[in-house]
């Protein structure tokens, strides 16, 4: 069959992403006997016209969309990433009578909502390279569709879900991207190339949706396979790479592993994970992280109060958190830190310790990103939470507009205030609407000529103070 897979996802901000799920699914039905087409609508300038020319020219018989992210995750300044989903949908219709199947981290989380909107009946919510070759053989038959494992239906306004639980060990997230996208424009942008060690997430956060994505039990990769993949995407012209699983140190002792194999290969890459969990974050592990060759790493403290790690159902307290930042200092790997503040259990005197900890901890080659408000999902605690304490009473089908939590009695105004202040004092803090900058694109591409290499947010101390000095209030 002539298959052809559409990546939907145009953000560009922090930096664009290469859609590696949907680079896994393509070279999956390629290894099934499919003629395959990726079309990657990152950089293309007119999307209706690629989407013309990619359905003329290769003829599908069936059409893959795969939706990243709903939103932008920003309280203050909300962004859909669903609006051209429909026109994109139509688009494809009008030139040809194949099935439209869609898929990626979006539906998987918001599947009966986004199928409507789109007024598609079929998607993907299991692992897609290992569902939809099989979707693809039974339409290919002729076969019913009913009852695979990982597909939502929409059938005569009826929707229906068969669940796809992840079943044995995971194969190390590294496809040839050089195939399926314009990997140039993405390095002009100062894109990592994403690997996947593992699937899966034991933890329980109150907002969080990877459990329901990928399953709470882990799937690990083989560590030599995760080093071979390195080695593999270095030959080929790829050095900056970014660890994307759910948590990257979770199991403790596979992260490591992971480690010890990258630090006997020779691969002569740039690695870094913004995925840290501080309950298992050491020395050791640290030590093993420089070895492997990691050039910056993120920590999810989200708070430094024992409250609020309680509300968002961390499983660490605030006694970890700060002696994960005695384990930065004794080392040299730069460090994003990221919070977010408004969550359960919130208050004006927690929000502060927060800040307080971000300034006394914060390095200035590290970096502190504050989001302010919580994303609520429906399905998680953090909805039942929320309509316990009255915070929100829009319907679950509803809620593809972003809805946020913040704490009853706290403003969330207040809160950006105090962020607001910290940042004018504190020149490596950021916000959600920092990395919104409409010149942030330009940043990138004038850095990446002058040779800078990822993480960029290491350097943001400086482009501060720059864009200050040129009159912009950053």
């Amino acid at each position: 069959m002539n298959i052809l897979l559409i990546s939907t996802n145009r953000c560009v901000h922090p930096v664009p992403v290469m859609p590696l799920g949907l680079c896994m699914v393509a070279e999956a039905c390629e290894r099934a006997g499919h003629r395959v087409r990726v079309l990657d609508l990152m950089f293309e300038k007119d999307l209706f016209a690629s989407i013309g020319s990619a359905v003329v020219e290769h003829r599908p018989d069936a059409v893959g969309l795969s939706v990243r992210n709903i939103d932008n995750n920003d309280r203050a300044d909300p962004v859909s990433y669903l609006d051209d989903l429909p026109l994109i949908v139509n688009a494809v219709r009008r030139l040809t009578g194949a099935p439209v199947i869609l898929g990626g981290a979006a539906l998987g989380v918001m599947p009966e909502a986004i199928l409507r909107l789109a007024d598609v009946s079929c998607g993907v919510t299991g692992d897609g390279e290992a569902v939809v070759p099989r979707l693809l053989g039974r339409i290919g038959a002729g076969e019913s569709l009913g009852g695979l494992p990982g597909l939502a239906f929409l059938d005569q306004e009826r929707f229906s879900l068969t669940p796809c639980a992840g079943q044995g060990a995971a194969a190390c997230g590294a496809p040839d991207f050089h195939r399926w996208v314009n990997v140039g424009a993405y390095r002009s942008h100062l894109a990592t190339f994403p690997v996947q060690t593992k699937l899966g997430c034991a933890f329980s956060c109150v907002y969080c949706t990877y459990r329901k994505l990928e399953g709470s039990g882990y799937r690990l990769a083989e560590p030599a396979a995760v080093a071979e993949a390195v080695t593999r995407l270095v030959v080929s012209g790829a050095r900056d790479i970014e660890f994307v699983d759910s948590v990257f140190n979770a199991p403790r002792e596979h992260a490591v592993a992971v480690c010890e194999a990258l630090a006997r290969t020779d691969h002569r890459a740039r690695l870094q994970s913004l995925e840290l969990n501080p309950a298992f974050f050491d020395d050791g592990l640290v030590s093993a992280m420089e070895r492997a060759g990691f050039v910056g790493m993120g920590i999810t403290a989200e708070s430094a109060s024992d409250a609020v790690l309680q509300g968002l159902g961390k499983g660490f307290t605030a006694d970890r958190v700060r002696a994960a930042a005695e384990v930065v200092r004794r080392h040299r790997i730069p460090c994003a830190w990221i919070f977010l503040l408004g969550g359960p259990g919130e208050t004006r005197e927690t929000v502060r310790v927060t800040l307080r900890f971000a300034a006394a901890a914060v390095r200035r080659q590290d970096v502190a990103f504050f989001n302010v408000g919580v994303r609520i999902y429906p399905g998680t605690e953090l909805e039942t939470i929320a309509r316990r304490e009255g915070v929100l009473s829009v319907p679950p089908g509803d809620m593809l507009r972003p809805v946020f939590y913040v704490a009853p009695g706290l403003d969330g105004a207040w809160i950006t205030q105090e962020v607001q202040k910290a940042m004018a004092g504190t020149m490596n803090f950021i916000s959600a609407g920092s990395i919104g900058l409409s010149f942030l694109p330009t940043i990138h591409r004038v850095s990446a000529l002058l040779g800078v290499r990822p993480p960029l947010w290491k350097h943001t101390g400086l482009i501060r103070r720059g864009l200050r000095m040129l009159g912009m209030d950053v």
